[in-house]
């Protein structure tokens, strides 16, 4: 396999590397990974996360495990384990289908190999096609307000929701962006503000919940966010706090666009309630941990509610940002 390199994520000297983002911003780690249960790890752990990455990340290990010999039914078994892992974003698995297409070829290892190459290389151009979208729904002077994490950290390109403030950046040279801290794992807090910061575009961090007094004081002209998973109704699950983002700009009218690739959109999802919500480990709410060390505030036997992600009904959107284009009404057509 030929060498690939992203921002977080690389196949480089025969090995497969990622960036420990669970460390972020404060140490800069790159992990080799060799076998599956390490790449569950770092999947699970969130050293690897964004739905497209997590997709690339698996894929690239399948590849490295084909070209280091393993068999079809072993990487038919790795393809099954990698896609179990997480299961709200539909990028996964839509990468393990299009390794699964070619396991069985008679020149399987050339096939899965191939695939790997080209789903990595596809994702740099639906992002960059994404923000040339997104940025005619840019003015100079925007603020703009995001979620989570959804740049070059989430993706192998420039990344989405993120990718299209950049690209207005570089346009208009006067973009300013509200950055959600994104409780419980502080991916806006961590992630966002660290790849704002290296790119020398000006932000503002703030809690999750002091979203409702910005908008209300007129400090928002719109909000962008990336998806997990987009239904065929235009529904979508992104990282929790999405929701409240969503109905707040409806009650302010504020525009508010979801950005995503065509390979996060799930056809054979109706809407959003099919969608499989994540709940995670109940540690994550009643403390917080990184590189800085670990703190638990609440009382140990806390019961505690961790869904990883909500639903946003497609009625609370503006506009479906794709790499084909931007749809105000959910009709995916070109998808």
């Amino acid at each position: 396999m030929k060498d690939l390199i992203a921002q977080s994520l690389k196949y480089q000297d025969g090995k497969v590397q990622v960036l420990d983002q669970y460390l972020l911003p404060h140490q800069e780690v790159w992990h080799v990974c060799q076998t599956v249960s390490e790449m569950q790890g770092l999947i699970n752990n969130l050293q690897v996360r964004g739905a497209p990455l997590i997709g690339l990340a698996a894929t690239l290990l399948v590849a490295y495990l084909a070209e280091q010999g393993g068999s079809q039914q072993e990487l038919g078994q790795a393809i099954d384990d990698l896609e179990a892992t997480r299961p709200t974003a539909v990028n996964l698995k839509h990468c393990m289908d299009r390794l699964r297409a070619v396991v069985n070829n008679e020149r399987y290892v050339e096939s899965v190999v191939a695939v790997a190459e080209q789903l990595f290389e596809e994702d740099i151009a639906l992002c960059k096609r994404i923000a040339e979208h997104g940025v005619e729904l840019v003015n100079a002077g925007d603020n703009i307000l995001t979620h989570c994490n959804t740049g070059a950290l989430a993706t192998a390109g420039i990344g989405t929701a993120l990718g299209v403030i950049y690209q207005a950046a570089q346009r208009h040279g006067n973009i300013h962006v509200w950055v959600d801290e994104t409780r419980p794992l502080l991916q806006g807090g961590r992630l966002t503000a660290y790849e704002l910061a290296r790119w020398q575009i000006p932000y503002t961090l703030l809690c999750d919940s002091m979203a409702a007094s910005l908008m209300a004081a007129g400090k928002v002209d719109k909000i962008f966010v990336g998806a997990d998973r987009v239904a065929a109704n235009g529904d979508f699950a992104n990282k929790v706090g999405t929701y409240n983002l969503a109905v707040l700009a409806h009650f302010h009218q504020i525009p508010f666009y979801v950005v995503a690739p065509k390979t996060t959109f799930d056809p054979l999802c109706a809407s959003g309630q099919d969608i499989e919500i994540e709940q995670r480990s109940a540690l994550e709410v009643t403390g917080v941990s990184g590189s800085f060390g670990d703190c638990q505030w609440a009382p140990k036997q806390a019961d505690v509610y961790n869904p990883a992600f909500d639903v946003t009904p497609a009625r609370l959107v503006t506009g479906w940002v794709f790499d084909s284009g931007v749809y105000t009404k959910p009709v995916f057509s070109a998808l």
